[in-house]
Parts: structure tokens; sequence; C-alpha cells
């Protein structure tokens, strides 16, 4: 069985936000944090891994991943809040 992670990362004054998931978090904070794609993470310098979901199933994190991406900002500070109240980065 192969898991899946839906993350939250931001930048360094947690005031953006990328929601994504992944079957390989180690490598997926590594490609965000060295720019190796271009694009919004890039762009807005979000290096920072600050929330993680396990999912046993691809389809319960894509469903989990819209889920978030739909919620407005406040609820999603609450979520990361309520697991990392200080915004520490998350080793992977």
């Amino acid at each position: 069985m192969k898991d899946y992670y839906v993350y939250i990362m931001t930048n360094q004054y947690n005031n953006v936000m990328y929601i994504g998931i992944t079957n390989d978090l180690k490598r997926r904070v590594y490609e965000h944090k060295t720019g190796y794609f271009e694009g919004f993470t890039k762009k807005y310098n979000v290096h920072k891994l600050v929330y993680v979901e396990n999912c046993h199933e691809v389809t319960d994190a894509i469903k989990r991943e819209k889920q978030l991406k739909s919620w407005r900002r406040e609820k999603k500070n609450a979520l990361v809040e309520a697991e990392n109240p200080d915004w520490k980065e998350i080793e992977t």
C-alpha cells in the first residue's frame, strides 16, 4: 500500500499558502525548496512545510486537497495552528 500526503507550505512570513499532494513528501519538499519547477511556489518563495496529512488512497488525497483549497484563508490558518501553533517548519 502506498501512502499519499496532503501538505501545506508557506513562505517565511506565513502570508502565502500552497496546498498540494504527493506520494513522496521528502522529494516534493526538496523540489519546492530548490525551485526545481517554475511556478507559484518558486515565484513566491514558498519553502516552509507547515502541515501534513497522510492518506492511504490517492482518491482520498485528491478529495482532501480540493476541500482544503476551497476553504477561506482563516479556516486554513486554523487547521495549521491546531497542529502547528507556531508555524514551525516540519522536517521531512
